[in-house]
């Protein structure tokens, strides 16, 4: 009986790294991230929407970065602080994604 619930729990930790492991790699994917925590404000084409545009913005990548990491005193909400649940590499991800609309 042991041995079966071994079995299984092993079992339902490997599928649930099954399922998760492609999501770890979209969470790298500047453009997934974009769409997911900006689009709704920035439009998904960065064209503007309730946020400003941010395609062509003149901002470096390392500002934009900078922006999503530390968050700018003065700007209005969310980017008055840090985004949350953004890693830095993520962050970078998504100020290359932002640079490349055109």
């Amino acid at each position: 009986m042991k041995l079966m619930m071994l079995t299984v729990l092993v079992l339902a930790i490997a599928m649930a790294l099954f399922i998760m492991l492609p999501n770890l790699a979209w969470a790298q994917d500047g453009g997934a991230i974009y769409k997911a925590k900006c689009a709704a404000c920035h439009g998904p084409d960065g064209a503007g929407k309730v946020g400003p545009a941010v395609k062509g913005i003149s901002m470096s990548e390392a500002q934009i970065t900078d922006l999503l990491t530390k968050g700018e005193a003065g700007k209005k909400a969310p980017h008055g602080k840090a985004v949350a649940g953004l890693s830095v590499d993520q962050a970078k991800s998504v100020a290359a994604f932002v640079k490349s609309l055109k």
